[in-house]
């Protein structure tokens, strides 16, 4: 379980408004500025999306799948075998499936860092942004968030010339790291409002 607690963390990007006393220490750019503005705006404007999804953590456990999102606040991560979890938010918080065992765990919304990615407006600049590290292809934006962990915090990685999320990376306060890349991905796609459900025979189960 601990695996997947970190993972949906990792998984869920999401603009939280919380801020820590760990804050970018210089003046960014007019181009950076235009850049992060930007790619506020281009997120903002998708509404679904689906692609394959890659995560590998500190262990070297590796793990990959399938992804939907539907904003606002609906997201489902199916884990490809042997791994028999899948992470869906219906809008009312984050549950961790087992598919075998026909169980599910609750994670609260309010718990989970980078939560409010999947909301209707996203900006960038309304998060604890700590780092901004830009190349002539792409720009990676380290941001913070308090959670009741501690500190957490998330580095994502953009292509400049599409705007378009590639790889981030969450470190937990003890260090431990996963890192989720995406590809294969599309908006072009209307997705059936069953995939962001929870079959009734599902049984609660404790952390």
């Amino acid at each position: 379980m601990r695996f997947f607690q970190l993972s949906i963390a990792a998984l869920i990007i999401s603009i939280s408004g919380v801020f820590s006393a760990h804050a970018l220490n210089r003046q960014l750019s007019e181009e950076e500025v235009s850049i992060i503005n930007e790619i506020s705006a281009h997120h903002s404007a998708i509404e679904q999306m689906a692609g394959r999804f890659i995560q590998l953590d500190s262990a070297g456990t590796r793990a990959e799948g399938i992804f939907y999102i539907k904003r606002p606040e609906k997201v489902r991560f199916k884990y490809a075998p042997p791994s028999r979890e899948e992470v869906v938010s219906v809008g009312r918080g984050f549950y961790v499936l087992d598919r075998k065992e026909k169980t599910k765990f609750a994670y609260p919304q309010h718990r989970v860092p980078l939560r409010q990615f999947l909301s209707d407006q996203i900006n960038l600049f309304e998060t604890n942004i700590t780092d901004v590290t830009k190349t002539e292809e792409m720009i990676a934006i380290s941001i913070s968030d308090d959670t009741p962990i501690g500190l957490v915090s998330v580095t994502m990685i953009f292509d400049i010339a599409t705007k378009e999320l590639n790889q981030w990376t969450l470190t937990e306060p003890n260090g431990s790291e996963v890192t989720f890349s995406i590809y294969d991905t599309t908006t072009d796609i209307d997705i059936p409002r069953a995939y962001f459900s929870i079959p009734a025979n599902y049984k609660s189960r404790s952390e």
